[in-house]
């Protein structure tokens, strides 16, 4: 299997399985590019584990998973980062055998929704059927906890990143400003700072899962305080970097900047952000809608970035398949765990790919200036 890394400068890449085999089975990170002299703690990984980790409230599966992360590698006798790649795991803790014979039950047939088919065009018969393996949602909590480092980095440098449901089945936040977002962040389940429209998100959801089904939706995401400048003109775009981040993740289905397809619909006078000069001497912008792009490369703004979500595709209601193994078309109703909305859970996955993506666009820009010897004025002008 290739493609498990993702990053140049500030690099992580993943391994483990959904389930794996027997015990000690897990997920793992390793972080290329971390520097010596962290304070970097199990406990601040464990913060942003916990808001992905299943088993907790009503709208996410019932998977008992702990989600517990131990630092394996990279760090020190006194727990301060030595420079080296760090290393961290978490293990399978509710891999029970009942639901592996569920699985077990209809290996060969392909569940639609998953990716089972080109799993079985590429590995055969030895495609990892339990669970869905690394197509697994559970896949991600090793990008969390490499993102997790990125955002300790980043909180250094003063940039921060959040994201939350924006939208859930055609029901809207309302727009508010950054400071808003971040004083209701994770105040509810659905984890939407609109709060009287949240209450109105998560009880769509759990009507939606007495049906037996389950629900989409939209994930907005904000890169606060990030310098301009980052990024590079032509195929290293930050904005193209940040859409690999976030694409990359399963069940991301669409991802717009900014104003976003309704440029479509405007005039180049209205799409235009025009700029101006603040009393500190520093460029902004009277509107964003470039999401805080010009050329791909940041422009100071706020980065704003809005993802699809489909459903989670294993629902309780009967659906056409084929049985790989004797080609034959079957009728297929999963009984295995699931969550209703991968929206409670999916929003620190957006995160944690943003603050890598960022991050390691910024380890390229300083590297960058480093060698070009700018006049000092272009240089200020990015603090």
């Amino acid at each position: 299997m290739l493609g498990n890394s993702f990053g140049r400068l500030f690099r992580v890449t993943t391994c483990g399985e959904s389930y794996g085999k027997g015990e000690g089975s897990g997920l793992a990170v390793i972080v290329d590019g971390v520097p010596a002299g962290l304070k970097i703690t199990e406990e601040y990984i464990q913060k942003e584990l916990d808001k992905r980790k299943p088993g907790v409230g009503k709208l996410n599966s019932p998977r008992l998973e702990t989600d517990k992360c131990t630092i394996f590698a990279g760090i020190g006798q006194d727990r301060i980062t030595t420079g080296a790649p760090l290393g961290i795991i978490i293990y399978n803790v509710d891999t029970q055998d009942v639901h592996i014979q569920q699985y077990r039950e209809y290996k060969d047939i392909f569940r639609p929704g998953h990716a089972t088919y080109p799993f079985f065009l590429k590995y055969g018969e030895f495609q990892d059927w339990c669970g869905a393996g690394r197509s697994s949602g559970r896949e991600t909590v090793a990008r969390v906890a490499g993102g997790a480092v990125a955002k300790f980095i980043l909180e250094r440098e003063g940039i921060e990143v959040i994201a939350y449901t924006k939208e859930c089945m055609g029901i809207i936040a309302k727009d508010m400003s950054f400071e808003e977002i971040k004083k209701n962040y994770m105040r509810n389940e659905i984890n939407c700072p609109d709060l009287e429209t949240g209450e109105k998100m998560e009880k769509k959801v759990l009507e939606i899962k007495e049906e037996g089904d389950t629900a989409g939706g939209i994930i907005e995401a904000i890169v606060h305080n990030i310098p301009p400048g980052i990024g590079e003109p032509v195929f290293d775009k930050l904005s193209a970097t940040i859409a690999h981040a976030v694409c990359s993740i399963g069940a991301v289905k669409g991802i717009e900047f900014g104003a976003g397809f309704n440029v479509a619909r405007m005039k180049g006078s209205e799409n235009n952000d025009q700029p101006y000069i603040t009393k500190e001497g520093k460029i902004r912008f009277k509107t964003n809608n470039a999401g805080g792009f010009l050329g791909g490369m940041s422009d100071g703004e706020d980065i704003i970035v809005r993802v699809a979500v489909k459903p989670t595709p294993t629902i309780s209601i009967e659906q056409t398949s084929i049985n790989m193994k004797n080609m034959k078309e079957k009728k297929l109703k999963p009984i295995t765990r699931r969550d209703p909305t991968l929206l409670a859970r999916i929003y620190v996955v957006v995160e944690s790919m943003m603050a890598i993506a960022v991050l390691d666009g910024i380890y390229m820009a300083r590297a960058y200036d480093a060698m070009t010897k700018l006049d000092e004025k272009w240089l200020n002008l990015k603090k």
